[in-house]
C-alpha cells in the first residue's frame, strides 16, 4: 500500500469511528489554534550555567586514594609503562566503597575494569568481597568478555564467595538475550554445583528458616545460640538477602544486631552495605536510617552500586522523601552519583501524581552545590515538574533561562509541555504547541504526538484524540504499538469496545501494525465481559498470526460456563498453527467443562476430538475419574 491509500485509509477509519459514536463531533482536522505559551526571562545571568569543560588527559595525574583520582587515572586512554611503575610503588589504600565506586563508574568500558580489577587485588592485594565479584561478573557478562567473566568465577569460588541469585539470574537472562545458550547453560549448571557444594549454604537455610517462621524473641535468639554458626561476611550477606522483600526487614536487623552482640562479629563496610539493601522499605525505614548514621561513626560509606539499588527502591516504593534525603547524603559522600542518577530522581519527582516542588529544588540545590553545571537535562527536570503542577509561566521562564544558556528546546521539552496542558485539560494549547514546533523547526516526533493523543484520552476527549491521529497520519507518520495501546485504552474507558476493536483490526490489517501482547490480552478480556466471543476470537487469531503466545486461561473460563460445545471446538483449533493443539489443552477444558457441571457437553466435545485425544491416558484418566 502506497503513503496516499495508506492516510487515506486512517482518515475514513477515524471518520467512520467518530461517526459511528457521535455524529455531532465531526470537525476540521487542520483547525488552527492562535493561543500559545510564550516564554519569558527568568534566570539573571549570574544564574545561567555552561556546560563543563572535559578534563584534558595531558594533565598530570595526581596519585591519590581518593576515588576521583583513581577514576582519572584507570579512565585514562593513554596509558603507559612509565605510569603503571610509578602506580606500583604509589601505595595506595583500596577501601570496597572506593573500588565499588570505581567499578561503577567504568562499567561500560569492560577493559578498563578489567584492568583495575586485576591491579587492585593482584597489585594492591585488595580482597574482593562477594558483591564487588558480583558487579565485576555483571559487566564482563558480554561475548567479547567471556575469557574474564569465567576467570572471575574461578576466582571467586576459590576464595568462598558465591554469586547472589540476583546476580546468577540478571546474567542467565542477558546470556539467554544475546543468543549466548552455551554459556546460559554453563552458567547454570555452575551456579547449582555452587549450591550443592557449598555447605554454608545448608546452614543459611537453617538461620534464615528460624528467623523466618517465628516472631523474633528469646525462642528465637535461644535456637540461633544453639546452632554452630561460623559467621564471616559472606555469611552475613546470604542471610540478608534472605530476607529482603515486604515482611522480613524487621527481622534482617534483628539478626544484623544479634551476630554483632551475641557472636563478637565486627561489622564492615560489606555487612554494612547489605543490610542496608534490605532495609529500604517503608516499615524499615527508622531502622535504615539508623544503620546508615552507625555506618558513618563506624567510619564506612555506603558504595555506589548499593546506593543506586536503594535509590531506586526508594523511588519504586514512592518514598521520595527517602530518595531526596539519600541523595543528599551521598552528594555530600566521597562516591557522589552521577548526573544520570540525579536526572532519575527528577524524572521520578516530576512524574509523581503531584511533583512535590520543595523535593526538586533540594535536589537541584545539592547537586549545584557539587560545583555542577546544569545540563539541559536539570532544566528538563525542573520543566517537567511545573508543567506538570500547571505552572506554566515558571515553566517558560525556565525554558527561557535554559535557551539562554545555550540549550534550545527539543522534542522532550515541548512534550512535558504538551503533557501538562493535556493534565489541566488545556488541548487547544497543547495541540498548538505541535504547530509552534514545526515553526521553530523542531518537528514533532511520534512520541510527541502520543502524548498529545494520550491526554486527549486522559481526558475523555477520545473522539480528538482520533482527529489528532488522523493529523499525524496526514503528516506521515505511522501509529505504533504504544500509540494503539493508548487510543485502546482511551476506547474502553469509555465502554466502546466495539470501537476500539474495529480500530485495531484495521490498524492490523491495513497497517500492518504489531499491537503490543498486553493490548491484546486487555481487549479480548473486555470483549468477553461483554459476551462479544466471536470478535474475542478474531484477535486471539491474530495473536497467532503475529506469533503471540495464545491467550487461552479467560476463553476457557468463558466458554466453560457460557459457550457451546462448537465454541469449545472452535477455540481449541484456534490455539495452535499445527493441526491440532496440544493435550494439556484439551484437558484444561475438559476439566473446565467438569467444574462448572456441564458433562454433557464435555463428553460432546469428546466426540468431536480427533482419535488420539480420545484415547490418550490423561483424557481417558479425567473422564474415569469424573464418572
Amino acid at each position: 500500500m502506497n503513503k496516499a491509500k495508506r492516510i487515506l485509509t486512517h482518515y475514513r477509519l477515524v471518520n467512520s469511528l467518530i461517526s459511528a459514536h457521535s455524529p455531532s463531533s465531526a470537525g476540521s482536522i487542520h483547525k488552527q489554534v492562535t493561543r500559545l505559551v510564550h516564554f519569558s526571562t527568568f534566570f539573571s545571568p549570574d544564574k545561567i550555567h555552561t556546560p563543563i569543560k572535559p578534563t584534558s588527559h595531558n594533565q598530570r595525574l595526581f596519585f591519590s586514594s581518593k576515588p576521583e583520582s583513581l577514576l582519572e587515572i584507570f579512565s585514562s586512554n593513554e596509558w603507559d609503562k612509565k605510569l603503571d611503575k610509578e602506580l606500583e610503588g604509589s601505595n595506595l589504600e583500596l577501601t570496597h566503597e572506593t573500588v565499588m565506586y570505581v567499578l561503577k563508574k567504568l562499567s561500560k568500558e569492560p577493559k578498563k575494569v578489567s584492568f583495575f580489577f586485576k591491579w587492585a587485588v593482584e597489585k594492591n592485594g585488595f580482597e574482593p568481597s562477594s558483591s564487588i565479584y558480583s558487579l565485576v561478573l555483571r559487566i564482563y557478562a558480554r561475548k567479547d568478555f567471556l575469557k574474564q567473566f569465567w576467570v572471575a568465577i574461578k576466582e571467586m569460588k576459590e576464595k568462598g564467595c558465591y554469586i547472589d541469585e540476583e546476580t546468577y539470574k540478571t546474567i542467565y537472562t542477558t546470556f539467554r538475550g544475546s543468543k549466548m545458550e552455551n554459556e546460559a547453560t554453563a552458567l547454570k549448571h555452575f551456579y547449582e554445583r555452587l549450591i550443592n557444594e557449598n555447605a554454608m549454604e545448608d546452614k543459611v537455610k537453617e538461620v534464615v528458616g528460624v528467623i523466618k517462621n517465628a516472631e523474633w524473641g528469646e525462642r528465637v535468639e535461644g535456637e540461633l545460640a544453639n546452632m554452630e554458626i561460623n559467621v564471616s561476611d559472606n555469611f552475613v550477606l546470604r542471610v540478608l538477602k534472605e530476607l529482603r522483600g515486604k515482611g522480613y526487614p524487621l527481622k534482617a536487623f534483628k539478626i544484623f544486631k544479634w551476630v554483632e552482640e551475641n557472636l563478637n562479629f565486627k561489622h564492615n563496610s560489606v555487612t554494612y552495605n547489605g543490610v542496608l539493601r534490605v532495609l529500604c522499605w517503608e516499615e524499615s525505614i527508622v531502622e535504615f536510617w539508623s544503620v546508615l548514621e552507625d555506618m558513618k561513626n563506624a567510619g564506612f560509606e555506603l558504595d555506589l552500586d548499593t546506593y543506586i539499588k536503594i535509590s531506586r527502591q526508594l523511588q519504586k516504593n514512592k518514598m521520595l522523601v527517602d530518595a531526596v534525603k539519600l541523595y543528599e547524603h551521598m552528594m555530600d559522600s566521597s562516591f557522589k552519583p552521577s548526573i544520570t542518577e540525579c536526572n532519575s530522581l527528577l524524572r521520578t519527582l516530576a512524574t509523581h501524581g503531584s511533583p512535590n516542588l520543595d523535593l526538586v529544588y533540594r535536589v537541584v540545590n545539592k547537586y549545584e552545590a557539587g560545583g555542577n553545571p546544569f545540563s539541559k537535562n536539570i532544566y528538563d527536570g525542573i520543566h517537567r515538574s511545573l508543567a506538570s503542577l500547571g505552572k506554566f509561566d515558571e515553566a517558560e521562564e525556565i525554558v527561557e533561562a535554559m535557551k539562554a544558556a545555550g540549550y534550545e528546546p527539543d522534542n522532550i521539552t515541548y512534550s512535558q509541555l504538551v503533557f501538562g496542558l493535556c493534565k489541566f485539560r488545556r488541548f487547544e494549547e497543547a495541540s498548538a504547541v505541535l504547530d509552534l514546533m514545526e515553526e521553530k523547526g523542531c518537528a514533532p516526533d511520534i512520541k510527541t504526538w502520543t502524548i498529545l493523543i494520550k491526554g486527549h484520552c486522559a481526558g475523555y476527549e477520545v473522539d480528538k484524540a482520533l482527529l489528532c491521529f488522523a493529523k499525524m497520519v496526514g503528516k506521515g507518520f505511522d501509529a505504533d504499538g504504544e500509540l494503539l495501546d493508548v487510543l485502546i485504552n482511551g476506547f474502553l474507558s469509555q465502554s466502546r469496545t466495539k470501537g476500539a476493536y474495529t480500530l485495531l483490526v484495521q490498524l492490523v490489517q491495513k497497517a500492518r501494525l504489531r499491537p503490543w501482547q498486553s493490548t491484546y490480552k486487555n481487549l479480548i478480556q473486555k470483549l468477553l465481559m461483554e459476551r462479544k466471543l466471536e470478535e474475542a476470537m478474531d484477535l486471539l487469531r491474530l495473536m497467532k498470526k503475529q506469533n503471540y503466545p495464545p491467550f487461552a486461561e479467560p476463553f476457557v473460563e468463558y466458554i466453560s460456563k457460557f459457550g457451546s460445545v462448537d465454541d469449545a471446538h472452535e477455540f481449541l483449533m484456534a490455539l495452535s498453527v499445527k493441526e491440532y493443539p496440544a493435550v494439556s489443552a484439551y484437558r484444561h477444558i475438559f476439566k473446565s467443562f467438569f467444574d462448572n457441571g456441564r458433562y454433557s457437553e464435555a463428553k460432546d466435545l469428546l466426540y468431536k476430538c480427533p482419535h488420539h485425544i480420545r484415547k490418550h491416558d490423561a483424557i481417558c484418566a479425567l473422564f474415569g475419574s469424573a464418572s
